[in-house]
């Protein structure tokens, strides 16, 4: 009695597919690290102390590219901007970090009687500013300015060492690269950006 042959198995062709379909996951999964990269979200450092202490000096932070492209900016945003001219000295890169504290037609004026800023003629409590020994004071010299369409005040948290929209004036809104929303490094700084929400949300349309 003669026996048949078995029927040997295609490996070599699930071996093909097995190697189609991982260089397809790996090309996928590239391909959308570098659009999040490009697109979505990016990685800054934080090169000085106009942030203290809400960003130190050697932060790594995570911007998310969506704001103001999809998303709108807030009152008390973190955001990341470009040099509109004459902000940063040589050596010193392209972008810059602030709080957003007035929208396109707000008026921002400081200070009241209790050191606070006012937009819109509501006053702010900000719990990260950081004061001058023995002044109550968010910043040293009183100021009032309304912010043009297209454009946006900034300001430190560290408003006694933090050149900002007082000195440079106002930003534009086309320079904003994104909101800040995560501090990554160093692993024990890792927390969530707040923009203080319950304060900012106060303020009145100008």
């Amino acid at each position: 009695m003669s026996e048949t042959a078995p029927t040997p198995a295609p490996a070599p062709k699930r071996r093909s597919t097995f190697l189609r379909d991982l260089v397809i996951i790996v090309v996928a999964a590239l391909l959308a690290s570098f659009l999040v990269k490009a697109y979505l979200v990016r990685s800054f450092w934080i090169p000085s102390g106009s942030m203290e202490n809400t960003l130190m000096i050697n932060d790594r932070v995570l911007v998310n590219e969506l704001v103001p492209k999809v998303a709108p900016l807030r009152r008390g945003d973190v955001i990341v901007f470009r040099d509109p001219g004459g902000w940063l000295g040589p050596g010193m890169g392209d972008d810059l970090v602030k709080r957003v504290i007035g929208l396109p037609g707000d008026t921002v004026a400081c200070c009241d009687a209790r050191g606070r800023l006012s937009v819109n003629g509501h006053a702010v409590d900000e719990p990260y500013v950081v004061l001058s020994r023995g002044s109550d004071r968010v910043v040293r010299d009183d100021f009032s300015v309304t912010v043009p369409a297209g454009a946006l005040w900034v300001m430190g948290d560290n408003r006694y060492d933090s050149a900002d929209s007082r000195v440079h004036g106002t930003v534009p809104e086309a320079d904003v690269v994104g909101r800040a929303f995560v501090i990554t490094w160093p692993a024990g700084r890792w927390s969530v950006l707040s923009r203080y929400g319950d304060e900012w949300d106060g303020v009145p349309a100008p």
